[in-house]
């Protein structure tokens, strides 16, 4: 009995340390998390996105299907841009991607673009993120001018 009551203090004291980290922790989203370091991020993305939406219609839509992709499994990562090698099978060519998801091609252009401005810095899930943004804003812009 003694042991029983003993275990559940653990439990207990566990559980709230846990919960108490859990608090402390200070991991809040910014959107101006990249102003230092890469003050130009929204506009290249937005470019990005801009000129991808002008050429294909639809590429809006396409990059929020590749970031729902991306974040489906393990959350926002970017491992939707992994390619193969020779051992390992990335996200491009998984099951579910492969044929699926399209729009690498744009990603990887604005990707291009954002290195040369801020070599190193902003993450390719970031970048993700805020080119599903831009396209949606984008299409639904487009849309709301045009009466469709």
């Amino acid at each position: 009995m003694a042991a029983a009551v003993l275990s559940d203090r653990v439990v207990l004291v566990v559980v709230c340390l846990v919960g108490l980290l859990v608090c402390m922790a200070n991991g809040q989203l910014s959107a101006t998390f990249y102003k230092k370091t890469c003050p130009n991020l929204q506009s290249i993305v937005r470019s990005g996105m801009t000129t991808a939406v002008n050429n294909e219609g639809r590429m809006g839509a396409s990059i929020l299907r590749l970031f729902f992709h991306d974040c489906f499994v393990n959350g926002c990562d970017g491992s939707i841009l992994l390619d193969d090698t020779s051992t390992f099978t990335g996200e491009k060519n998984a099951g579910p991607n492969a044929n699926s998801v399209r729009g690498y091609d744009v990603i990887d252009t604005i990707k291009t673009s954002v290195e040369a401005a801020c070599p190193g810095f902003v993450s390719c899930a970031d970048i993700v993120a805020l080119a599903a943004r831009d396209g949606v804003v984008l299409v639904t812009s487009s849309e709301d001018r045009h009466g469709q």
